[in-house]
This record gives C-alpha cells, sequence and structure tokens, in this order.
C-alpha cells in the first residue's frame, strides 16, 4: 500500500510538472489568416543581403538596401553605444567585424564613425539610416541586443524612433525575455518575439538553470510572444516543436542556408530569416 501511494504521488507530480512546463512556454497563436499583413508575406536576409566576397558586409547599408531592392524582408541586431546612439553590428565586440577590439557599449559614435567594415569602404551604420530604406518597400526584423543590463534603455529608444516611421512593417525580437515583458507592459502594438536556442550547445555566460529555462522558453508566460525565432540547427529540440505543436504561435526558424531547408519549412508554414543564397 505505501508503494501504491508513492508511485500515485511521483505520478501527480510528474502531470503537474508537465503541466506547469507547457504553460510556461504560452504564445499568442497564429493568426488564422497570414501572420499580422504583409509581415508574413517575406523572407527575411540574415544581417541583410549580404556577400562579403562582393565587398557587401554583414549589417551594412549596402546589403540592407540590396534586400528591401529585391524584395526581401531584413533581419539586424542592434546595440547601444556608450553615448546611446542605436548602432546596427551582430558582436558586442567590434574585432571580428572591424579588427578593434573593443566593446560597442564601451565606445562612442566618434569612435564608431571612424570604423570600417570587414576590409570594405562600408561603414557601421546606425539604425535612423537603416529605416527609411524600408518604409514601402519591405520589412524589418529588429533584434535588441542587450548588453550590461540595458534593455529598457535600448527598447525605449528602438520604440521610440519606431514612432518616426508609421509607415514602416517591422517587429522586434529578442533573446532577452525582460525586452518583451517591458514591450507587452508598454507597447503592445509591437509584434514582437522570442529568439532560442539550445543554450546548452555554446553559452559559456549562464548557468545550467538559465539555460534550462531560456532553451524551453519558460519566460513565455510572461511575455505572451507573438512568434517564436528558433535556432534552425535545435529545431529537434523539445520546446519548439512542443510550443507549435499545443499554442501554434507563428515560427521563424535561423540561419536557413538552403534552398532546400527553406521549401521544407514553407510547408510547414513556418517562415525563415536566411542567409547565404537567394531565397525563392
Amino acid at each position: 500500500m505505501a508503494a501504491l501511494k508513492f508511485f500515485f504521488w511521483l505520478n501527480l507530480t510528474a502531470i503537474l510538472l508537465a503541466g506547469l512546463y507547457v504553460l510556461s512556454m504560452r504564445t499568442k497563436r497564429r493568426p488564422k489568416v497570414g501572420f499580422y499583413g504583409k509581415l508574413g508575406d517575406y523572407d527575411y536576409a540574415h544581417r541583410g543581403l549580404h556577400a562579403l566576397a562582393a565587398g557587401i558586409p554583414e549589417n551594412s547599408l549596402r546589403a540592407f538596401r540590396l534586400a528591401a531592392n529585391n524584395g526581401y524582408g531584413a533581419e539586424l541586431d542592434v546595440h547601444l553605444s556608450r553615448d546611446g546612439r542605436l548602432v546596427v553590428m551582430h558582436d558586442e565586440n567590434l574585432k571580428r567585424t572591424t579588427g578593434v577590439n573593443a566593446n560597442i557599449g564601451a565606445v562612442t559614435a566618434q569612435v564608431l564613425g571612424q570604423l570600417s567594415l570587414e576590409g570594405t569602404k562600408e561603414k557601421i551604420p546606425y539604425l535612423e539610416e537603416v529605416l527609411p530604406l524600408f518604409v514601402g518597400k519591405a520589412p524589418l526584423l529588429i533584434e535588441l541586443k542587450t548588453d550590461r543590463g540595458n534593455y529598457v534603455e535600448l527598447t525605449r529608444k528602438v520604440t521610440n524612433l519606431l514612432k518616426q516611421y508609421p509607415d514602416l512593417d517591422c517587429m522586434i525580437e529578442s533573446f532577452d525575455p525582460r525586452v518583451l515583458r517591458w514591450l507587452k507592459k508598454n507597447r503592445p502594438d509591437i509584434i514582437r518575439g522570442q529568439l532560442s536556442c539550445n543554450y546548452f550547445r555554446d553559452s559559456k555566460k549562464l548557468n545550467k538553470i538559465e539555460c534550462f529555462f531560456l532553451t524551453n522558453m519558460m519566460f513565455n508566460f510572461l511575455t505572451k510572444p507573438d512568434f517564436i525565432a528558433y535556432r534552425f540547427e535545435d529545431r529537434d529540440c523539445l520546446a519548439p516543436g512542443l510550443c507549435k505543436k499545443i499554442w501554434r504561435p507563428q515560427m521563424f526558424y535561423w540561419v536557413v542556408r538552403t534552398q532546400d531547408d527553406a521549401n521544407r519549412l514553407a510547408e510547414e508554414d513556418d517562415m525563415i530569416i536566411f542567409e547565404g543564397f537567394a531565397a525563392k
């Protein structure tokens, strides 16, 4: 009898934990028709339509101009500089793309203006330079890169800038759930997405508990994202598949590098952030 009680409570606990796990990743459901108008009609070029061999570096004005002019949306990344400028750059550190070993948050616009991207003549752009390129042409997927706990300042500055472009179709995404929480509270009109991946693979800054919660998107119940953007290589993880099946959000996958993979995702009504080929 004691054994039966033990297994009863063990099973009940497991069921409750499983239920809480599923509830924690709750999202908004994908609209029945399309995905928020024009936003669902595009493939999104990862950091612009770049090709370094042709002298077009990632996250450059030229790469974004090419994306918009060729009928693609674009994904881009935004950091805050030391003096509060909205810098379009993927890495927190400038070494890989400019050769200068310094973090964006530690330098001013005066320093950034002297740097070039990946040995080309292209300069590091600011968000206010990129936005006009897409007005009336294609949507933008803006990723906010929070450094040093600056998510409030960064998110507020980006959303204030977007007010100047009411005709621009755009979304905001971030790995940081605090960005989505701020948007939910202060700018619920902006389409927001939770970026995620298998953090256990390569995260060096997080402990195992943090990796577990973020890999499994367990803050979704607080942020209620409009979409999920998950790393393509990690699509077989439990979390994205379960979230998609139960809560049915719009799924994005990054980074898609072949047309075959793009076609496979399109058959499942998933959207792509692509790189290295011209998506069809």
